[in-house]
């Protein structure tokens, strides 16, 4: 029912925007429909989930939640940029077992017969999709929680942590340390801020929290942002490609510097070592090299230690739930939350 309304207020919300764009002319039909492909087909809506279950850990069920719902939804349109964006600067070509924005873009430049480098166009089509969709959900929010207020201060907060958390992400691929310290400062603010503990909070701060619910929220949702980043991590090497939506091993071949290659690093022999120095990273890494690449980081302990760690983290979270601040309306669903975010296989 939550994910449904989501989706409705999304597809009423793009469905006015593709009207607003019309009077331009046919060439920005293309761009209406990717956003809308690009926002409706697919998604775990999970910040959305997040935002909800933040504003019930203060409201009950009967309470108005139709505006807490809209800015809910304006999250998906935020995150729709942060991975238009992101699948340019890994030069992934897909995304949920489908083309990404650039890929996308780039056929429909060869298929029409246009001057120039297809790939070049690709991208920078991609690059204004995703740069419109920031402003789309700028505007959606705003109609939601108009003005300023401590809503407007944790939705510019996301905003801000997604870019500086993508930023160190790439910063962190082109150090090429294999430091543990990095992979989990880029979680801290690519994925538990920005993922899980942003949402939470601004349900929280739509619904007039205090204090005590913002920093039990944290508690919550700083060790379970965590563990869902790590699983990511785990799927991005190991998962299966037909319910990833992702290439076998295309995190091993954009060179992710996760916590999970940290902890091969730390433990590999000088062998070992080697290969995750020449094959990480490796676009054109055959499958036999993903392959090996998966049993150094599981003879040298790695993912084992990061499953430890997922198991951790998630007990932190659940023990968090034991906070008074938090109604018991919204505890099952924020233990059910948990697992959907850890337990999973994409």
């Amino acid at each position: 029912m939550l994910i449904s309304r989501v989706d409705t207020a999304l597809a009423d919300f793009l469905e006015g925007r593709a009207k607003a764009l019309a009077p331009l002319g046919a060439d920005l039909a293309p761009v209406a429909e990717a956003a809308r492909r690009f926002v409706l087909d697919g998604g775990k809506r999970l910040r959305p989930t997040f935002a909800y279950w933040g504003w019930r850990a203060v409201r009950h069920e009967a309470d108005d939640d139709t505006d807490l719902i809209t800015a809910a939804a304006s999250l998906e349109l935020l995150h729709a940029c942060a991975l238009v964006h992101d699948d340019v600067m890994d030069a992934s070509d897909t995304r949920r077992g489908q083309p990404a924005a650039h890929a996308a873009f780039a056929q429909l430049h060869r298929e029409a017969g246009w001057t120039g480098d297809p790939d070049v166009f690709g991208t920078a089509a991609a690059i204004l999709l995703g740069d419109l969709l920031l402003s789309w959900a700028d505007a959606m929010f705003a109609a939601a929680v108009p003005g300023s207020g401590s809503a407007r201060s944790v939705y510019d907060e996301m905003r801000q942590l997604v870019m500086a958390g993508q930023y160190l992400d790439v910063l962190v691929q082109a150090r090429g340390a294999f430091s543990a310290d990095e992979a989990a400062r880029v979680i801290e603010f690519k994925t538990s801020k920005y993922t899980v503990e942003g949402p939470l909070h601004l349900g929280a701060a739509i619904a007039g929290a205090g204090d005590d619910v913002f920093a039990a929220l944290s508690a919550y949702g700083l060790p379970l942002g965590e563990a869902f980043q790590l699983r990511d991590d785990v799927l991005g090497v190991f998962g299966d490609p037909s319910v990833t939506g992702k290439p076998a091993g295309d995190d091993l071949r954009e060179g992710k510097q996760t916590l999970l290659a940290a902890l091969a690093m730390r433990g590999a022999s000088p062998a070992q070592a080697a290969v995750l120095r020449t094959s990480l990273g490796a676009r054109d890494l055959s499958d036999s090299g993903v392959a090996e690449l998966r049993d150094v980081i599981v003879a040298t302990g790695a993912l084992d230690q990061v499953e430890e760690r997922i198991t951790e983290r998630a007990a932190q979270a659940r023990a968090a739930l034991d906070s008074p601040a938090i109604s018991d309306g919204a505890k099952p669903a924020l233990h059910a939350l948990i697992d959907a975010a850890t337990v999973r296989r994409s």
